[in-house]
């Protein structure tokens, strides 16, 4: 049975609902960032649909830069430094006044890919590339965070696919990285969903596209059940759980 996401109310205190997207190369994450975002706003709801980097004019000329393999090489703390100064652009310039505006932000990737990519898979350290990323966003963490995880090889044939599709386009510099690369991400992927699990909604990815874009709506329906209530009880004058300050 199809569930149907609440319908759009005003979120608690004008805050909104902060849902990012993670995983490899290959995972499937953006086609079920893409799938929520319909869903969501085909009930009614205003939400903001972004990636990174990206998201910024800065953002997307440094997405340019970083992954386009003409620019190779770029040394990994060069790199993460990059990652980090388009993330502090969208945290201040798209994500933080959406939220406040009460909207529902959606991004293909956030913080958790530079602590998967650079800190373990350019093998920086992922306490330290976390630590850069919590001073570029001001600490904000998402309220939910979706992780597709993939074995690695079913992730490189669907990149060949995803390139064959494109007709002919190659891979950028993460995705031409080799396997024990995209192992360590994965890994640190998975690390990161173990230690807070009340944040993450952990999918295997191979299994069907709709299975699992129902699974999504699921959780972000309660999300915002949650969010709702909590916006209720404030206008109610009682305690408010779950908005932000």
């Amino acid at each position: 049975m199809t569930e149907t996401p609440a319908a759009a109310v005003p979120a608690a205190r004008g805050w909104g609902v902060f849902i990012a997207f993670e995983g490899g190369d290959g995972s499937g994450k953006s086609t079920q960032a893409r799938l929520l975002v319909e869903r969501l706003r085909a009930a009614g709801h205003d939400v903001l649909p972004t990636r990174e980097p990206g998201g910024t004019d800065i953002g997307e000329r440094l997405r340019e830069l970083v992954l386009d393999p003409r620019y190779a090489p770029i040394d990994a703390v060069t790199e993460a430094l990059m990652f980090a100064a388009s993330r502090s652009a969208h945290v201040r310039q798209l994500v933080v006044p959406a939220l406040a505006d009460g909207r529902i932000v959606v991004t293909d990737r956030y913080v958790d890919s530079s602590v998967a990519y650079q800190g373990a898979g350019r093998d920086l350290g992922t306490a330290t590339v976390a630590q850069l990323n919590e001073w570029a966003t001001d600490g904000l963490h998402p309220d939910l965070t979706v992780l597709l995880d993939v074995d690695t090889g079913t992730a490189a044939a669907r990149r060949v696919l995803r390139e064959q599709s494109a007709g002919g386009a190659g891979p950028d510099r993460m995705e031409s990285e080799p396997e024990p690369f995209h192992a360590r991400i994965r890994a640190a992927f998975t690390h990161r969903a173990d230690a807070d699990p009340g944040r993450y909604l952990v999918l295997d990815a191979a299994r069907p596209v709709p299975e699992l874009a129902e699974e999504v709506l699921g959780r972000v329906t309660g999300l915002l059940d949650q969010r709702d209530r909590s916006g209720a009880m404030a206008t109610d004058g009682t305690r408010s759980e779950g908005s932000r300050p």
